[in-house]
């Protein structure tokens, strides 16, 4: 029967579903083919000839393919839509080729969805491998091999503690600092804003915006300090008010259009704080489960046939008021929708998200969010009118603004609206009945805590002129009328990683299928961190970037890296040759790399504090010189580099003066300079700054004691408030807390590398609070150790979830192991995904771990009989392994 090759196990088990017992369908597990990670595996100067290796995991699912060819040599290649499931196919034809006699036949099948009839129409249109596509993928991973194998090295040698540059991630990466460099530099600007509380003639209360002042309009920063804020109150407060105009507008919202990749990480982000990465995990199971087409595309178009589809599901659950006459239509933005041309939706526009029946919470919510955007996109346009009251005084120099806004039909926001990046919203205040020559007359309201939006501060100030009582950040008349409210502008805020996608395919860096392994690689490399959702770069992040900023600029050039994915469009659209744009972008760039041959580490780390000053060297309070040490009072500060890699502050007086602190302190943390707390039995107590951060230290080293005591200070606990009787309990742990009950032996707690502890003998035992360090008696340890020793080797640990049966026999059981969750079967242990939950995981999902993890189990085992063998023999090689020059490790290209 003929062969059908997918990439996954979960993808397969549906196709033959559909394809029934007339085909066996095998999976590849990704790509089976890679460059080795050593010099020489893509070759310059013989037009780029690139060395392939099978991969050891696939040399098991390529022997099971050609296994079941001998019976029936007709291959189908079913790999994904796109660009990466075009590459997989050829390396598959490529490895498979030895096996597949004269005359087989060999073919290429797509389909954007996994349904029945997206299957069987795709086998009856078979074609050839797309040769261009193919080339695209030629050129990418070459030139993510060059970059990313060349120019590793140089950061290695030249930045110590830096691991390595990718092509788009040093692209990506520079957004995050210059984001950050645009924070620290910005200067925040007060301005006030002024709001009146009015009644109609029949009582009905509104607010209006101060908008015009002394005869003129009043512009954001008019209002700059408080003093003027409060002569606008005054002016305000003083004046009789007339409504003189009452305008009402219609106004209407479209609906968005479809998902693309860029589109659907970025809302999955908003709304449910899912990363990219989690996100395209769920999109991909989704897929293969038939549910929506392929998640990997930058098409908004929908089929028509789904979008009849969608129109007809509008039509029953939410009746013909909420269909417009016509189908909506989206046009592409993208230069070149080449990844996959259709929009990702469901593939049944009648399964709501109510009747859906998967086991992953997850899924469950990403496929809501795509159902409901799919049918919000072919629904009505929303109605609404929107209301704008003018009021001024008699003699024109007071004017305000009320405006309102009514819902009169829903429509497409009845099931969808877009999440917002920024903290504002729209203004949906219903206004009274207001008629143009009524009075408008002011009314007392307490206005505190209130018209707060994004770039509020409240603030102390003093009392206002006029009789007005000062509040924080509000100024108001004696009345409550009119109040006056304090405003900062604010710094652009930090990337998420949703802001951070749209912003990339804005500047067309990247593209669907790289989006996520981009900013999962920055992070995974500590080059950034998340906090709260946002993305802040590490130190080596910022050293890294500045490094390529300084000695190779035109490599993380947002244009050139955006020209430079144009051009990879533009070979997979036939219209380019991938040699020709490899060998012009390696002429300039082998050039930059020889051209820091001879920079010395001194002259580049000179470079980078230069370059990073404002941030390594904050404006002192006292207004002093921030560079000069505050240790010894002459050293400068500079960049230093360690023996073991990283970087840290050091003076320029050592080893005179030791004075260290890190690139930075956490966030809304000074750096903590070095200071005595105070005496100890004769002893002075230290807080100073190591290279792993603050420490305290008891007395100073001598000649006698040359490494004085010393204790980190603990996670958690804020040095620049650290006192001394604090820093005597650090110093005295560990603290015996007495004689066990049982043995006699002594119990003590301490902290250590592994966090808080107590301690029995030879038995450790953590706690989880470091505080209870210095409180925890004898009932409460032996507790504890109690505890720990029930968790230990004596007892088995229980199931976090029972799975089922395996079809091979034998129970399938979800087990917490000591580096997190593991599916266990029988011997076989698979270690979760990172983005995986034991609470999600599906029981494909354990199975295609366990049929992975096996697939590794019989080549470990395979070794030993050799290892042993080779134990027997004499050592006749060992002259000439002594010949040969040693090896370094090879360092691993980027992808």
């Amino acid at each position: 029967m003929p062969v059908v090759v997918v990439e996954s196990p979960a993808k397969a088990k549906t196709i033959e579903k559909y394809l029934g017992g007339d085909y066996r369908v095998l999976a590849s597990f990704g790509h089976v083919r890679d460059l080795p990670p050593k010099d020489g595996s893509v070759d310059p100067d013989h037009e780029f000839d690139m060395k392939w290796e099978v991969a050891a995991d696939s040399k098991k699912h390529l022997k099971a393919i050609r296994d079941a060819l001998k019976d029936d040599q007709t291959l189908i290649l079913a790999t994904d839509p796109d660009r990466e499931g075009e590459a997989i196919s050829w390396h598959l034809l490529e490895a498979l080729a030895p096996a597949l006699k004269k005359g087989s036949d060999v073919s290429r099948v797509t389909f954007n969805a996994i349904t029945k009839a997206a299957v069987t129409e795709a086998m009856g249109k078979p074609r050839q491998i797309d040769q261009p596509l193919v080339d695209a993928y030629l050129a990418r991973r070459a030139l993510d091999y060059l970059v990313g194998f060349n120019l590793s090295p140089v950061l290695w040698r030249k930045l110590p503690g830096a691991k390595s540059a990718g092509r788009v991630q040093s692209v990506c990466l520079r957004l995050i600092v210059d984001r950050e460099m645009e924070i620290e530099a910005f200067k925040a600007r007060e301005y006030w804003s002024v709001h009146a509380r009015l009644a109609t003639p029949s009582g009905a209360e509104y607010d209006a915006q101060l908008v015009q002042l002394a005869g003129a309009k009043l512009d954001r920063f008019d209002l700059a300090t408080a003093e003027q804020a409060a002569m606008a109150v005054s002016a305000v407060s003083s004046r009789a008010l007339t409504v003189t105009g009452v305008t009402a507008k219609p106004a209407s919202r479209n609906p968005w259009p479809p998902f693309m990749t860029s589109t659907l990480q970025q809302e999955a982000s908003r709304k449910m704080g899912m990363g990219a990465k989690a996100c395209m995990s769920a999109a991909q199971r989704l897929y293969e489960a038939g549910l929506i087409t392929y998640m990997r595309t930058d098409g908004i178009d929908m089929a028509p046939e789904a979008v009849m589809a969608a129109r007809d599901a509008i039509k029953a659950k939410f009746g013909e008021k909420y269909l417009p006459k016509s189908p909506r239509m989206y046009k592409n933005k993208a230069k070149n929708a080449q990844e996959a041309h259709e929009c990702i939706r469901p593939t049944d526009m009648m399964l709501s998200p109510d009747q859906l029946k998967v086991s992953a919470d997850d899924q469950r919510k990403l496929y809501d969010l795509i159902w409901k955007r799919t049918i919000a996109s072919q629904m009505e346009a929303a109605r609404m009118e929107r209301t704008t009251v003018e009021i001024a005084s008699p003699d024109n120099q007071v004017g305000l603004r009320a405006t309102g806004q009514v819902m009169l039909f829903d429509g497409f926001l009845r099931v969808y609206d877009q999440g917002r990046d920024d903290d504002e919203g729209e203004d949906s205040a219903r206004l009274p009945a207001i008629t143009e020559g009524e009075a408008a007359k002011l009314v007392g309201h307490a206005f505190d805590g209130e018209f707060t939006k994004a770039g509020d501060r409240t603030v102390p100030l003093p009392r206002a002129p006029n009789g007005q009582r000062a509040a924080p950040g509000l100024l108001m008349n004696d009345q409550g009328q009119v109040a006056a409210r304090q405003h900062f502008t604010q710094p652009p805020p930090r990337y998420t990683e949703a802001t951070l996608v749209k912003r990339m395919e804005e500047l067309g860096i990247g593209r669907p299928s790289t989006y996520a392994s981009i900013v999962t690689t920055i992070q995974d490399r500590d080059y950034v961190r998340k906090d709260k959702n946002r993305l802040i770069p590490e130190d080596k992040g910022r050293l890294v970037t500045i490094f390529l900023l300084k000695y190779f600029p035109r490599y993380v050039s947002y244009d050139f890296t955006a020209d430079l994915e144009n051009e990879l469009d533009e070979i997979s659209a036939g219209d380019r040759l991938w040699r020709e744009v490899l060998g012009r972008f390696w002429k300039d760039f082998s050039k930059a790399l020889e051209g820091t041959s001879d920079l010395r580490i001194t002259e580049v780390l000179d470079a980078i504090d230069d370059a990073l000053a404002p941030h390594l060297y904050p404006p002192r309070a006292d207004g002093g010189d921030p560079r000069v040490c505050p240790l010894c009072g002459q050293g400068r500060l500079n960049l230093k580099t360690a023996r073991s890699g990283g970087a840290f502050i050091g003076c320029t007086n050592y080893p005179e003066c030791r004075y260290t602190r890190p690139l930075s302190a956490p966030d809304g943390e000074a750096p903590v300079g070095d200071r005595v707390l105070g005496e100890d039995a004769g002893d002075p107590i230290s807080l100073k700054t190591g290279r792993f951060g603050p420490y305290v230290q008891r007395g100073e080293a001598t000649e006698e004691t040359p490494k004085p005591p010393r204790a980190s200070i603990p996670k958690g606990w804020d040095a620049g408030s650290l006192d001394l009787e604090k820093a005597v309990q650090l110093l005295s742990l560990p603290r015996p807390i007495g004689p066990h009950p049982e043995d006699g032996v002594l119990i003590e707690a301490g902290i250590g590398r592994f966090g808080p502890y107590v301690k029995h003998g030879s038995k450790y035992a953590n706690i989880a609070d470091v505080d209870e360090v210095f409180t925890i008696g004898m009932n409460r340890a032996v507790e504890v150790l109690a505890s720990k020793q029930t968790r230990g080797r004596g007892a088995a640990a229980a199931p976090l979830r029972e799975m089922g049966e395996h079809p091979d026999g034998g129970p399938i059981q979800v087990m917490n192991g000591r580096y997190g969750p593991y599916v266990k079967w029988g011997k076989v242990n698979a270690t979760l995904p990172r983005d995986a939950t034991p609470e999600d995981l599906t029981v494909e999902q354990a199975l295609e771990l366990i049929a992975a993890k096996s697939a590794k189990s019989p080549k470990k085992a395979a070794k030993k009989p050799a290892a042993k063998t080779a134990a027997k023999k004499p050592a006749a090689k060992k002259p000439a392994a002594k010949k040969a020059a040693p090896q370094k490790a090879a360092p691993k290209a980027d992808d």
